[in-house]
């Protein structure tokens, strides 16, 4: 789930992997034959999707989040196309910088106290339906016990917290397996690592955390599709997670997308904060500056790596579909094998 990072992101709050050959699992070991527990030990994760215009190549490891939390993952065929690319492009993401120098940063300390908290000292009862509230009451008291602090969060950042405690009750991590494994490889070889983040400057960063501070956000969407997320999609992400772990692919594109990340990011575009700012449409600019960093690793390099969300990947209007439209020759794994 990316809503906090994001969020974290736009606020400005901001030795050698041995990749081992692994033997491919036994068709009835596939994930769609799991039961809703997680996976763990050595696993390969999926193949990589090949992107070509010519002889120049882009390979591309689709990453999730969540996966199991003792799952050690192992790919050969990730650790050898990483050894032979001119290049490694991250992950799409946003990059906000200030025009403030050092003693400007410590001036703005004091606005970032409370700044995932309501406006005007409102809680989330004051600020949630009734019928909603009183569905993540019954979810506090299960993951987040007597937590009070919560309760002043705005009810975006309360269903980041409350999302948290319910993966870590599930088995599952949000930590980046694969794209720690790859960075550091890369970092071990000289291979450069691409920043496709977009960026953008707060002219006045101490203005936009007051307008933040202050400002409205309809989140009220967000916060429901996350209390949908951790009140019935536990064990579809525990799905997801085995389904990526044992590399099937299939069952990934079979299973259904939730809509909180995109609610919540509209939430966000609509906030009285980013129209100020000029910050709408960021999932647009963000995913238009990856793109910009493949067309020009595809033109400059005959082989280079990227790493992409899979959600983001396997969507009807995701990066695939945009490179193919761009006259890219897209092949999956399984059309290579």
């Amino acid at each position: 789930m990316r809503i906090g990072c994001w969020m974290m992101a736009v606020l400005g709050l901001a030795t050698l992997p041995v990749f081992a050959q692994v033997a491919p699992a036994p068709a009835a070991t596939t994930a769609k034959d799991l039961p809703a527990v997680v996976v763990s030990g050595e696993l390969p994760g999926p193949g990589l999707w090949k992107v070509s215009k010519g002889d120049h190549v882009l390979w591309i490891l689709g990453t999730l989040a969540p996966l199991p939390k003792k799952m050690q993952w192992q790919s050969r065929q990730v650790g050898d196309t990483e050894l032979e690319a001119q290049a490694v492009l991250l992950p799409p993401g946003i990059e906000v910088n200030a025009k403030v120098g050092f003693f400007g940063s410590l001036l703005l300390l004091p606005r970032l106290v409370g700044i995932r908290n309501n406006p005007d000292g409102r809680k989330l009862v004051d600020v949630l339906p009734p019928p909603v509230y009183a569905r993540w009451l019954g979810l506090k008291a299960r993951y987040l016990g007597h937590d009070g602090g919560v309760e002043k969060y705005r009810p975006m950042f309360a269903a980041i917290k409350l999302y948290e405690a319910a993966v870590k009750e599930a088995g599952l991590s949000d930590d980046d397996i694969a794209g720690k494994l790859v960075r550091k490889l890369a970092k071990a070889h000289d291979i450069p690592l691409v920043d496709t983040s977009y960026k953008f400057t707060l002219a006045d960063p101490k203005a936009a955390l007051t307008e933040f501070r202050h400002g409205g956000m309809d989140d009220t969407a967000c916060f429901e599709q996350t209390l949908d997320r951790v009140e019935h999609g536990v064990p579809q992400m525990q799905a997801q997670a085995n389904a990526w772990a044992t590399g099937d692919i299939d069952a990934l594109a079979r299973m259904p997308r939730d809509h909180a990340d995109r609610s919540c990011a509209d939430a966000f575009d609509g906030a009285d904060f980013a129209r100020q700012q000029g910050l709408q449409d960021l999932p647009e600019k963000v995913a238009q500056s990856w793109m910009d960093a493949a067309g020009k690793a595809l033109a400059q390099h005959g082989s280079s790596l990227a790493l992409l969300p899979m959600e983001d990947l396997l969507a009807a209007d995701g990066y695939l579909a945009r490179l193919k439209a761009q006259g890219y020759t897209v092949e999956s794994p399984d059309e290579q094998d």
